[in-house]
């Protein structure tokens, strides 16, 4: 499992490309404000939107995620633990004037692109 990506993924890369192109100049790798060692992929920092593009075994998709047979009850409270994470991430960067924008590997970048933009015109106005 070493060997698995854990930034640069083709996901993220897709979106930051469209991003990009857009125009849109962001920061990759930022970290959370106010918590250790956790890292928003994307982050509007001047506009406080971050951008997290999650992978669907790793954080519990409800529409892709598996379960391996070997070593369940491990894999289980492992994958439990990065979804618990996730929602106080989330909560954390709320409750401290950041907007998250979460996105599934499986999701179509332009579609995943349409949310980040919207959230992005969200913050600008306010």
């Amino acid at each position: 499992m070493r060997g698995q990506a854990r930034q640069d993924t083709a996901p993220e890369m897709a979106l930051r490309r469209l991003l990009h192109a857009r125009g849109k100049r962001y920061r990759v790798g930022w970290p959370v404000p106010g918590l250790a060692r956790r890292k928003l992929d994307i982050a509007f920092t001047r506009i406080r939107v971050g951008v997290n593009v999650h992978g669907c075994f790793w954080h519990g998709c409800p529409i892709h995620a598996t379960w391996p047979a070997a070593n369940a009850t491990w894999w289980r409270q492992k994958i439990e633990a990065n979804k618990a994470r996730d929602k106080a991430t989330r909560a954390h960067l709320e409750d401290v004037g950041w907007t998250l924008v979460e996105v599934w590997e499986h999701e179509v970048p332009e579609d995943a692109l349409a949310r980040v933009l919207a959230a992005l015109e969200t913050a600008s106005r306010t």
